[in-house]
């Protein structure tokens, strides 16, 4: 049986937690800063979790992340 090959952008973009759950950044904080408010960058800097039924996807996907 061959490898699945491992689908790169989703290996850059997400990580896995300790307790086997999938993280990712918020996008909307790269440039043009100045006119989004202090609470909304603030919130945008925490890395948010991947809901179950698009994780279960990307597991299948990428089987070795």
């Amino acid at each position: 049986m061959p490898k699945i090959k491992t689908i790169k952008s989703i290996k850059k973009r997400i990580k896995k937690t300790s307790l086997g759950k999938l993280k990712f950044k918020c996008c909307n904080l790269r440039h043009i800063l100045t006119k989004k408010n202090k609470k909304r960058k603030r919130k945008l800097k925490i890395k948010k979790i991947v809901n179950k039924s698009i994780s279960k996807k990307i597991k299948k996907i990428n089987p070795y992340l």
